[in-house]
């Protein structure tokens, strides 16, 4: 079954139209979502992976007609709760907001620049040997699910399942986020630069020979024929 965001390489979408650089927000509400999400990032109760699967588990209508920051920000309302960081009456006004002991762990404005300097690393050391080099063919897991967690998170896009490929590099081991997303642990395993031709993702590619690039684990691959 395909999954409401997993919208990559569909058709009848139209085209993906450039927006202008200076528009980077539409509403001033967006830059507050923006800032509010990445405020409660720091607060150390979920990672980058938890919160991509909350945007996925909003319901499917919504997930439809919400605009970009109306899906962060629904997402976030959602953790929050489901951590207990606050009630849905706080949410709500039907209940007087009480400070939460994580206050203090929120990110303040003046550590903002530092803190995106630094970015966040998901290289990790790790006890699973690469399996594949670089030249190597392989074959995406089919269907493109979570192996683990039934509905999970993953990053292996429907539209690359069960397509044949071949590696062009090996990125080192980095956090699995099929694992990450669920509170499994890091679970790190290699991740590769998968080529693929276009003819193997779309039945009428306008440029057969054109490829597509995938970063993939070494989880959602097996060896190709």
């Amino acid at each position: 079954m395909s999954r409401v965001h997993d919208m990559g390489g569909r058709f009848g979408d139209g085209s993906v139209v450039p927006e202008p650089e200076d528009e980077i927000f539409h509403a001033d509400w967006h830059k507050r979502a923006l800032a509010v999400t990445v405020a409660c990032g720091s607060l150390g109760q979920w990672n980058i992976d938890t919160s991509r699967h909350a945007r996925e588990r909003l319901k499917p209508t919504d997930y439809a007609r919400f605009s970009y920051y109306e899906k962060w920000i629904s997402a976030l309302a959602n953790m929050l709760v489901e951590k207990g960081i606050v009630t849905r009456d706080e949410l709500t006004g039907a209940a007087e907001p009480v400070e939460s002991p994580l206050a203090d762990r929120a990110l303040k404005a003046q550590a903002v620049a530092g803190v995106l300097a630094k970015g966040g690393p998901a290289d990790r050391p790790s006890n699973v040997a690469p399996r594949f080099a670089p030249g190597d063919s392989v074959v995406t897991r089919r269907p493109a699910e979570n192996a683990q967690i039934s509905g999970g998170h993953t990053r292996l896009p429907n539209y690359a399942a069960g397509a044949r490929g071949r590696v062009l590099r090996l990125h080192g081991t980095h956090v699995l986020p099929d694992s990450s997303a669920h509170g499994l642990g890091e679970a790190a395993e290699p991740l590769y630069a998968v080529a693929f031709p276009s003819s193997e993702l779309w039945a009428h590619p306008e440029h057969p020979k054109d490829e597509v690039v995938l970063d993939l684990w070494q989880s959602y691959l097996r060896p190709g024929p």
